[in-house]
């Protein structure tokens, strides 16, 4: 179970989901409709050592099996990858990706000239990417700029620390990271977002539909999921359930114009039909939103 200042590695704890992830944009990249392309990410779930991620990168007879590797994460990706281009677009030089993980964006996404890019996670996380991606030679298009600190705790002076600029419009992107923070900060995390953001600055994030029972669906997906490469990975035991407020009303309340999509409106969007998963990941998938903000 979480506990107050629990830290973890790329093996570890919520470490593990980010690796878990990396496994899925690895297939993705390998389908022949993909929707991204990670060179990067199979080189993490080979650098970890871990037996289950490289054996189901490896297997295609799994990939059906586990809705996180038939698609999901396809979409969830592209979203967050057409995010930061649109940043490009309207000139945003300055990007803020909380909780990065094994993000390689920094590196595969054509930024603008002189765009910086904040990397927020746990130091170990991006210690072990920092290895892999400099040993094989990953150069980044961006100023990549890591910033080492709990999104628990007080990151707004870590981020200013390692050059953040308060007084420039930024892309903020929160994905795959919710659940994994306690509803305070969670709420907490969206109220600095706004006081450090001018007019300009955007927001996209993943986020979870009011109403739904996250620990039971956890408990579900946690059960689901036991006899496949993901079993080691116990949501409910990572999960927070507490109280929270909904991101979209939190930034409405700021001023913010907000926005979202569900599942089934990416996979219109992209051109892909969702394939079929069974319950309780189908309620999950039906449950998420892609919130996208704007600051007047």
């Amino acid at each position: 179970m979480r506990s107050e200042g629990d830290t973890w590695d790329i093996v570890s704890g919520v470490g593990m989901t980010a690796l878990g992830v990396a496994a899925a944009r690895a297939i993705e990249t390998k389908r022949p409709d993909a929707l991204v392309h990670d060179e990067y990410a199979a080189q993490f779930v080979v650098a970890s050592g871990d037996s289950d991620m490289n054996r189901l990168i490896n297997d295609p007879t799994l990939w059906a099996q586990i809705p996180f590797t038939s698609g999901f994460i396809g979409y969830r990706s592209r979203f967050f990858d057409e995010f930061f281009l649109s940043m490009a677009a309207d000139a945003v030089t300055q990007a803020v990706i909380l909780a990065a993980g094994l993000d390689a964006r920094a590196y595969r996404l054509d930024w603008p000239a002189g765009a910086v890019v904040f990397e927020i996670d746990q130091p170990k996380v991006l210690e072990f990417k920092r290895q892999v991606l400099t040993e094989s030679g990953a150069v980044p298009r961006s100023d990549r700029r890591e910033v080492a600190v709990d999104l628990r705790g007080d990151w707004p002076a870590a981020l200013v620390e390692a050059g953040f600029d308060p007084t420039s419009p930024t892309a903020w992107s929160a994905e795959g990271l919710l659940p994994y923070l306690p509803g305070a900060a969670q709420d907490a995390l969206f109220a600095r977002i706004s006081q450090l953001s001018v007019p300009g600055s955007t927001v996209a994030a993943e986020t979870v539909g009011k109403g739904v029972d996250i620990a039971r669906i956890a408990e579900q997906e946690s059960e689901h999921l036991k006899d496949t490469p993901f079993g080691k990975v116990d949501l409910a035991a990572l999960f927070y359930t507490d109280e929270r407020t909904d991101p979209a009303e939190l930034l409405a309340a700021h001023g913010w114009t907000t926005s979202s999509l569900r599942l089934q409106e990416l996979a219109e969007r992209y051109n892909r039909p969702v394939a079929p998963v069974a319950e309780p990941l189908a309620e999950m998938f039906d449950s998420t939103r892609y919130l996208t903000a704007v600051k007047p």
